[in-house]
């Protein structure tokens, strides 16, 4: 089974701009002859892991070296990319009270920084050449911080897209609390309408 044709060029045949498009995908518990199949369903032709920690000690299918052995091996490309990887810690003066969950409030203040926004330019520039997926662990978007790189593709015109099965995907949608300012956000809170929390009724492995 082989992926689509790779995107050569940010122009169509008639010069007209192409927007990109960025998918999103979760790894999760599934076995690699699973994985493989959900990203060439999906046109996948590049893996970008934005795991801060590119390893799994329950899913070591998903360790860096063993993943994008895999991967090559279905022609498909492989690129860690840390800079987007989550496990940041929030500051004590955060714009990003809106979060509850420590962990979206930390990497919604990194979002502030010139690191995110240069690693976010790259990711960019790459999905105008190859049909991209960013991954992390949780099979959930909205339990993972790619849903807040999510936000942050949206404001600067990329469409992005969840994948959610073989046969499925749905389009990410800006976080409802968000405040945009140009191609700013923050998740301020508000005295009418009370923090934001995701589930973390489980341990996720790798943000």
């Amino acid at each position: 089974m082989k992926g689509k044709a790779r995107v050569t060029a940010s122009k169509s045949e008639a010069g007209e701009d192409i927007s990109p498009i960025v998918l999103t995908v979760g790894h999760s518990t599934r076995p690699i002859d699973e994985f493989v199949p959900l990203l060439l369903a999906h046109g996948v032709t590049e893996v970008v892991d934005v795991r801060t920690i590119p390893r799994s000690r329950h899913n070591p299918q998903f360790n860096k070296a063993y993943l994008a052995a895999s991967l090559q091996k279905a022609g498909l490309r492989y690129l860690h990319v840390p800079e987007l990887g989550g496990l940041r810690h929030a500051r004590s003066d955060s714009l990003n009270v809106g979060w509850r969950n420590a962990s979206f409030r930390g990497y919604a203040d990194y979002m502030q920084t010139p690191e995110f926004a240069q690693a976010l330019d790259q990711l960019i520039r790459l999905a105008k050449q190859e049909r991209i997926v960013i991954m992390c662990a949780e099979a959930v978007p909205w339990r993972c911080h790619r849903s807040l790189i999510g936000d942050a593709l949206i404001v600067r015109g990329i469409r992005v897209e969840d994948i959610m099965s073989l046969t499925r995907s749905q389009t990410h949608a800006l976080t409802p609390f968000a405040k945009v300012q140009g191609l700013t956000i923050t998740y301020p809170g508000t005295e009418t309408k009370p923090a934001a929390t995701r589930s973390t009724s489980r341990r996720v492995e790798n943000r």
